[in-house]
């Protein structure tokens, strides 16, 4: 079976305008899990100065519905939100970082070297703590500033990762740069220096319109670990022209129309998506909610 991480109350809420509540973010999540899905990253803890849609990080996680079978990720980008995320009932932390220099440099002030040096660190002692931990690689693709990443400093930064501990690997497509025959490339690549024993997941943004050729070009390799946010709620504050993520309920009914068993229920994913836009006071992204479900 697919394993989908909905990150739409944290990637997809993050660059909005809009502020939803605190209630409102819970009530999403909620309906979120009665459509079945299992794996939700929730919330992040980052500076609400900085991503003020986070802000209520820690009451999210107390209101959240507890129970068996549901994971919450949350995102960490440093030592701090690493301190607050502990103090959580979080599941398993996102410790993100890009691989790419200039794009840590304009945004985090450090190379992708020293990232990933301090980044360790913190989730050392976020695995101390209990909690399990996921390395994203952002800009795994591309990058907006650099253009072509070097995939083997991808490959460096993923075993840095692992060596610390990490039990899985995201590649980002933060800008929305990769293509299906790159993707497959890069699949590849990740066994050869890995192996098919750790898990990979992959994360698209739909900034050139192949969010979904992507995910299938990943599934038809072999990934069967996919990020989406419902609606296509997204995009990244700290990289240019990066528009929303891949649309969970476009993408559970491309596999649905495959035959591809998802565990979510599609229908109840197209009324999450309007209610949605209905809070959110502006179109969003997502194609069936507005097409409906092909019947032929």
């Amino acid at each position: 079976m697919l394993e989908i991480c909905e990150v739409g109350p944290r990637d997809g809420l993050q660059n909005e305008k809009k502020i939803l509540s605190t209630e409102t973010k819970v009530t999403l999540i909620g309906k979120l899990i009665d459509s079945g899905i299992t794996y939700i990253e929730a919330v992040s803890f980052v500076n609400p100065r900085v991503v003020p849609q986070m802000a209520d990080a820690e009451e999210v996680m107390n209101q959240v519905p507890k129970s068996n079978g549901i994971t919450y990720a949350g995102l960490v980008l440093s030592k701090s939100g690493l301190e607050r995320a502990v103090k959580t009932d979080i599941d398993v932390i996102h410790i993100v970082t890009t691989t790419s220099d200039t794009f840590n440099l304009k945004n985090a002030r450090r190379t992708v070297e020293e990232a990933t040096q301090e980044l360790t660190s913190v989730m050392k002692a976020g695995i101390s703590a209990g909690k399990r931990a996921v390395g994203v690689l952002g800009t795994a693709f591309g990058c907006p500033y650099e253009g072509n990443v070097p995939f083997d400093r991808v490959l460096k930064t993923a075993e840095a990762f692992l060596e610390a501990g990490f039990e899985k690997i995201t590649l980002a497509d933060t800008t929305g740069m990769a293509n299906p025959a790159q993707v497959q490339a890069a699949v590849s690549e990740f066994t050869k220096a890995f192996g098919t024993s750790i898990p990979l997941g992959l994360h698209f943004h739909n900034t050139r319109g192949l969010g979904l050729a992507n995910i299938l070009a990943g599934y038809n390799a072999g990934i069967r670990s996919f990020d989406s946010s419902i609606a296509g709620l997204g995009g990244c504050p700290f990289a240019p022209n990066a528009v929303g993520n891949v649309c969970t309920e476009d993408m559970v009914n491309m596999f649905h129309s495959m035959g591809i068993h998802t565990g979510t229920k599609l229908e109840e994913l197209i009324e999450i998506a309007q209610w949605m836009e209905h809070n959110m006071e502006r179109p969003l992204a997502g194609m069936l909610m507005k097409a409906g479900v092909c019947s032929a």
